[in-house]
């Protein structure tokens, strides 16, 4: 919405400065978006007078005109062919930056005469288009003055921000009654009085049945023996400055009306209308309206249109009918003010695209008694500038039932808004706004105005109340903690699929990000799916069932890359498997796979194929990151059938599943068009069991170091071929919790001397003291104890 700042003053007696005006303005809600003071770029331009004009010697179109500035006489080259002696125009010195056309005017030699500043037309002002000439000023001008201050271009156009709400400050005078309402002057009521008709109007009105809301008023009054010629310069500068175009005085009258009051007016040429009355109806589908921005418009059902005999006039509240426009040749006029249904007029435009200012103000709301005055304010201002004898108004419909009250417990104000106020003080801010009031105690009654529609419960008032006393008023207060630091604003859930990204990622893994979507063949080799996950309407043929594993999608990522020259892939992903269509049938896995080699080729090092081993320490470093119990795991043979059966696992923590791993299937790597050799794993995020709560106050518990040297003794148990190392680890562990500190599995041996069946696991135990050193006795005993352990627990006995 823009405005500028004498616009304002019309409505607004006020002493207040430009700042504050644009300070108040952004406090009470109508955030200011911009100001533009042309005074500033127009400051060079001052009024010269042509002192003398003679035609150039060396040139048939130039004429070297002496011009009187007020302070000094200069020599200017001009071709403008209406330069003359005598007349006055707008002169710019040398030095002076052109704004229509970019250009920093320099003295200079034209054809062997100096030119030294120009006299300028409204083009090279910025002002308008027109270059036929230089602008010629009124004769009484003083000579010498500043250009933009004669002609009003020294007025600030302010610019504000106008949410869907407040269709209210969609007019001028709107502005002004909240500025007046907030302190900052005395609002100026504008003349909305009748206009005495001298006869009976030819045109009436009609609505037709069925209308409903859609139009519950229209109003008119027909105006004969009026001339339409050019609207005067301060309502043309006006427009201007708010970039509108003058068009001619009938037009330019309701464009005003319209930022002026916020009541859209339209003028048909009575003429032209067909019939003696106007029809407001819905449009026939089909029925095709060519409208005043030049455009044909085909109507579809619902929408609203004004027609006469021959079809229709208007697109109603929105944009009228170039059949019925006025021009320089119009004499008699109706002119329309009525009320329309916002979601309509919305509906309507939107569907046809078209966006007008009318539109934009009646989908969000005018007032309610607007078309009364309405057509009062477009006749009285039709008959200051174009002349001509008004007819009775004429009318259809009733005025719409606005009248409602609002209550408002002045407590509510401390409650909801932070601000203890008196509700003596409270009540004299909504009548300022126009509200009628009634106050029992701390309990006021309110008239809701007729143009604010926005305004239905107690909350609206406490919001007007607030921002008219101030927003800035409004104390800051800080929120109440329930501990030093505040909650975690994501889930233990939300921060583990960051950690395992970034654990998988520090272990040169490449994050791949995938469709939640595969092939149902590709999904078959991944235990197939649920048919409630097969897409009715799949993006392509390819994908077109919700994925069961994300290792389908890596490894297709993989034979791509593959296929290209990129034979060794290490890729994950974190997101969502699918098990079935229910709300719980939804698994968040972090997968890996890594294929072809460890590396590249190095002269000093061989790279190893990938191996099971390596799919285990991915998923082992992820979980550990992500704070699983990764000591207290159990490992089974019991992976999924797309892993290799005697190369993969399953990581347990009692029942529960925690995360698969191994070599992926021969079947599987053929299927997908990889050679050599793959491995995976697959991590189910939401099996993880929550960290237990820990006392208030300490988030982590206290280092518990030792100063005292580490021992570190060897075993080498032979065990039966089927006996897992972490078994054999845990069993070692557990021999003595305090003084063993770690457990590391350094060699495992087969072959000549060991017993068919039969496997030798050597390990590492690391024993650390906290208190005194250890005695060989004690590290006996503690050597005593995990040999006994692992006997127990897998039938394990000391090599030999």
């Amino acid at each position: 919405m823009k405005f500028t700042l004498s616009w304002l003053k019309d409505h607004l007696e006020t002493e207040a400065s430009l700042e504050e005006i644009l300070n108040t303005l952004t406090m009470i809600g109508l955030e200011v978006e911009g100001v533009e003071d042309r005074s500033k770029a127009l400051a060079p331009f001052i009024v010269g007078y042509v002192k003398e004009a003679k035609r150039h010697p060396n040139a048939d179109r130039l004429q070297v005109c002496i011009v009187d500035t007020g302070s000094e006489e200069v020599q200017v080259v001009c071709g403008a062919p209406n330069a003359r002696q005598g007349m006055k125009g707008v002169f710019a010195p040398s030095g002076s930056h052109i704004p229509g056309t970019g250009v920093d005017l320099k003295a200079g030699n034209i054809r062997g005469e100096d030119s030294n500043g120009m006299l300028c037309s409204e083009r090279e002002m910025g002002l308008s288009d027109e270059h036929d000439g230089i602008i010629e000023l009124a004769d009484d001008a003083p000579v010498g003055e500043s250009y933009a201050t004669i002609a009003g271009l020294d007025d600030p156009i302010i610019e504000i921000a106008i949410t869907p709400n407040r269709g209210d400050a969609l007019g001028i005078y709107g502005i002004a009654r909240d500025l007046a309402a907030a302190g900052l002057g005395t609002l100026k009521q504008p003349d909305l009085s009748a206009v005495a008709g001298g006869f009976d109007s030819p045109l009436t009105w009609e609505i037709a049945d069925g209308i409903g809301d859609k139009c519950p008023q229209a109003k008119g009054c027909y105006i004969r023996g009026v001339k339409n010629g050019s609207s005067p310069k301060w309502m043309q500068d006006r427009l201007k400055a708010i970039g509108l175009r003058p068009i001619s005085a009938l037009v330019d009258i309701t464009n005003y009306v319209t930022y002026d009051l916020n009541r859209p007016l339209h003028v048909f040429d009575a003429d032209k209308v067909k019939g003696d009355k106007l029809r407001i109806s819905f449009a026939e589908p089909g029925e095709k309206l060519l409208a005043l921005d030049g455009k044909e418009y085909e109507f579809s059902e619902g929408m609203v249109v004004i027609r006469d005999e021959e079809g229709p006039e208007s697109i109603a509240g929105v944009m009228g009918g170039e059949l019925s426009g006025c021009t320089g040749e119009t004499v008699n006029v109706f002119l329309e003010a009525a009320l329309w249904h916002p979601i309509n007029i919305a509906e309507t435009g939107r569907k046809l695209g078209v966006t007008s200012d009318a539109r934009y103000r009646f989908e969000r709301g005018v007032d309610a008694t607007g078309a009364d005055w309405g057509v009062n304010v477009g006749t009285r201002l039709i008959l200051e500038l174009c002349g001509g004898e008004p007819s009775h108004v004429v009318g259809a419909g009733e005025e719409p039932k606005w009248q409602r009250q609002v209550t408002l417990d002045a407590d509510r104000i401390r409650t909801r808004g932070g601000v203890d106020m008196e509700a003596a003080e409270a009540e004299a801010i909504l009548q300022r706004l126009g509200f009628a009031t009634k106050r029992d105690g701390n309990v006021i009654t309110a008239d809701v105005p007729s143009w604010r529609p926005d305004v239905e419960g107690e909350h609206c008032l406490v919001e007007e109340v607030l921002r008219i006393h101030g927003l800035d008023n409004v104390a800051a207060v800080s929120l109440e903690r329930d501990g030093d630091l505040p909650p975690l604003a994501i889930t233990q859930g939300q921060r583990r699929v960051a950690l395992a990204k970034k654990a998988l990622a520090i272990r040169g893994m490449m994050e791949a990000v995938t469709f939640s979507f595969m092939s149902e063949k590709d999904a078959k080799l991944f235990g197939g799916v649920d048919a409630s996950l097969k897409l009715a309407n799949p993006i392509s043929a390819d994908l077109d069932v919700m994925r069961p594993s994300i290792l389908g999608n890596l490894l297709s990522a993989a034979a791509r890359n593959a296929g290209r020259g990129y034979a060794d892939a290490a890729l994950f992903e974190v997101g969502p498997a699918y098990r079935d269509a229910s709300p719980k049938g939804q698994d968040t896995v972090a997968a890996g796979i890594r294929v072809g080699r460890t590396g590249p080729r190095h002269w000093d090092q061989s790279p190893r194929a990938v191996d099971a081993f390596d799919a285990k320490a991915d998923a082992m470093g992820a979980l550990e990151v992500c704070g699983a119990p990764v000591a207290n795991l159990q490992v089974t043979t019991d992976a999924p059938a797309w892993y290799h059966p005697g190369r993969s696992g399953t990581l347990r923590l009692g029942p529960n599943v925690i995360a698969y791993f191994g070599e992926v299937h021969p079947k599987v790597m053929k299927a997908m068009g990889l050679k050599g050799r793959a491995v995976a794993f697959e991590i189910f995020l939401g099996n993880i069991p929550m960290p237990k709560g820990k006392k208030k106050g300490k988030a982590r518990g206290k280092l518990d170091a030792s100063n005292l040297q580490a021992v570190s003794r060897d075993f080498a148990f032979v065990v039966n071929d089927d006996v897992p190392s972490d078994k054999l680890v845990k069993a070692a562990t557990g021999a003595d919790k305090k003084l063993i500190s770690g457990v590391q599995v350094f060699d495992v041996y087969t072959g000549e001397g060991m017993e068919e069946g039969k496997k030798s696991l050597a390990i590492a135990v690391t024993l650390q003291p906290k208190d005194r050193t250890l005695t060989d006795e004690e590290i006996e005993a503690v050597a005593e104890k995990v040999i006994a352990n692992v006997a127990k627990a897998t039938g394990g006995t000391l090599r030999g």
